[in-house]
């Protein structure tokens, strides 16, 4: 119930990429006038980014594209894009729009404009076309989560069966399994999907085979396949591996999890920025620390309410001394990311990193409260235990010894009235809490390894800031809808770039009463201009796959202008909502 839930949040959510790489500088620089072309564009990033085939785009004064050699890195900085420009270039406004993919693997666009000789009385609009696709992000985002909770499954339980010893592991076949098929599955997709990720294609593309071998030469493409490769591998492994001792199990579930846990650290926050072999290192044992614990605490929970007999307490004393080491090396860890990331204590609360990092600390807290109430019911589960123990010794030496009181507790019902069952009964509900705790940090957890850094946002401020968020002037508009019928209401969020006098882009997406997205079979939008008496002037939205959008949306004068959205529901329900939209130079 909890992983549909979340499937369904994260197909709603269509909101723009936060990635991790921001644009330091640019030559020429942002609005500059120079006296003759320049022999490249060149742009400086906070971090080692890549480069795509299209990762420059220039549109000259009268909105025809410049041919442009192949970009490239300048002088061999991985943290630089650099591309040849025609030395025929005319006077006038151009228009750059760029996309590259940061180090942590995270796509990033932005334009910006430059003239040679004098500014063009209309400067050219930027492309539509280097902007997010909504549905392939919101399907790459899925499947990020989505293998972070199938990787602390598998190695958690994994963890569990072998460090725990439970006498009975027939609950825990279940996670292995689905933790494995689901990390495979969405590690295939995610490889598939990172090409027209990165280049903010439609979902459409992703068979192209053409883009694989880009796709596998980049560093995120590679940490996929090696990540695919090893759960390959472990599958063939495990047959033979059953037949060895515990201690080359366990030594072979080390490697592979620390290889495992390596497919992440390379191709995120740790790969980029100050320090990177301790970040590394740091993020590997995060990684691991927070499988063992999490994904641990499921499998406890399985095996307590699963089990053919209740586990002993030697299998909950030793998980109890793991999740306390994984919760120390977690604080550790996650103490030097957060000042890695966040730079300043004043960065907590003033930028997004530092607030969704708060979030999860307090989550971090709410999970430890649980967690200390799991290891108190364990201590008191310890007192039977240890009488148990203590009853031979107690007994005269003439006869034979009477049989242990443990004999009794595996044919007496679970439930059954004592100190024991209520101190098991209790431990039952505090692991679930905490597991459902756990799977709210999972969440808050890879929305902050979308989020832009702090200490590189503060770099990236220091420069003159260019419009980074795809194309300049962009508006973003949420419009409510409602038809009166059932299933019938919903929002539609729009973006037009450049926002502005002239040609414009339009993007729409329409989401559901549920705040999924919704399919619907038409969707008009149009523009009027009442203090000219000017429009109605159609859109032209055309359907994308999972969006509308357009591309030929010219509006010729600036103004307040009135926006008129008819979303058809059926054949036969429609409204039309208006909204003002305000037009400038």
């Amino acid at each position: 119930m909890l992983l549909g839930t979340l499937l369904v949040l994260l197909l709603a959510g269509a909101a723009p990429a936060s990635a991790h790489a921001a644009l330091r500088a640019s030559d020429p620089e942002d609005g500059s006038v120079v006296r003759t072309a320049p022999a490249h564009i060149t742009l400086t990033f906070t971090e080692s980014v890549g480069l795509l085939e299209d990762s420059f785009r220039i549109y000259g004064p009268d909105n025809r594209r410049v041919h442009m050699e192949e970009p490239e890195h300048a002088a061999g900085a991985a943290d630089t894009a650099r591309a040849a420009l025609p030395r025929d270039l005319d006077e006038g406004t151009y228009t750059v729009a760029w996309r590259v993919v940061s180090a942590d693997s995270h796509p990033v666009s932005g334009a910006f404009t430059f003239s040679i000789g004098k500014p063009s009385p209309t400067p050219p609009a930027a492309p539509q076309d280097h902007a997010e696709h909504p549905v392939t992000k919101s399907l790459y985002d899925t499947g990020r989560y989505l293998a972070y909770i199938a990787a602390a499954l598998l190695i958690g339980t994994a963890a569990f069966a072998a460090l725990c010893r439970p006498p009975d592991t027939g609950p825990l076949r279940a996670p292995l399994l689905f933790g494995w098929w689901t990390l495979l599955v969405t590690t295939a997709a995610l490889l598939v999907l990172r090409s027209p990720y990165e280049k903010g294609a439609s979902p459409a593309t992703a068979l192209d085979v053409s883009a694989f071998p880009d796709t596998l030469s980049g560093r995120p493409g590679m940490a996929l396949l090696a990540r695919v490769l090893l759960l390959l591998t472990a599958a063939l492994l495990l047959p033979v591996l059953r037949h060895r001792t515990l201690r080359t199990r366990v030594t072979a579930g080390a490697a592979f999890s620390v290889a495992l846990a390596l497919t992440w650290a390379s191709a995120e926050h740790a790969s980029a920025g100050i320090q990177v072999p301790v970040a590394m290192t740091s993020s590997v044992l995060h990684l691991l620390a927070m499988a063992a614990w999490l994904g641990g605490l499921t499998a406890l929970l399985l095996t307590l309410h699963r089990a053919k007999t209740p586990p002993p307490y030697d299998t909950v004393a030793r998980f109890s001394r793991l999740a306390f080491t994984s919760v120390t090396v977690l604080v550790l860890t996650g103490a030097y990311q957060s000042w890695r990331g966040l730079g300043s204590w004043s960065a907590l609360t003033g930028t997004a990193y530092g607030r969704t990092l708060a979030v999860k600390l307090a989550a971090t807290v709410f999970l430890l409260l649980a967690a200390a109430l799991s290891r108190r019911w364990t201590a008191l589960l310890a007192r039977p235990a240890v009488a148990e123990e203590r009853v031979p010794a107690l007994v005269g030496a003439s006869g034979p010894p009477p049989e242990p009181r443990t004999t009794h507790v595996t044919t007496a019902p679970p439930e059954a009235v004592g100190p024991e069952a209520v101190h098991r009964r209790a431990l039952r509900r505090s692991v679930l809490a905490e597991v459902v705790v756990a799977v709210a940090v999972l969440l808050v957890t890879t929305v902050l390894t979308g989020t832009l850094p702090s200490r590189a946002e503060a770099e990236a401020a220091k420069a003159p800031a260019p419009q980074v968020a795809g194309l300049p002037g962009a508006q973003a508009l949420t419009v409510p809808y409602d038809t009166g019928t059932p299933g019938g209401s919903g929002t539609v969020q729009l973006t037009m770039d450049p926002g502005r006098v002239g040609e414009n882009g339009l993007q729409a997406v329409v989401f559901g009463p549920q705040g999924a997205l919704s399919s619907v079979p038409e969707l008009r939008v149009t523009f009027t201009l009442p203090s000219k008496d000017v429009g109605p002037i159609d859109a032209g939205l055309t359907d994308r796959g999972g969006y509308w959008a357009t591309n030929d949306l010219t509006l010729p004068l600036e103004g307040d202008w009135t926006m008129k959205l008819t979303v058809r529901v059926s054949d036969i329900d429609q409204v039309t909502v208006e909204r003002g939209v305000r037009i400038g130079r």
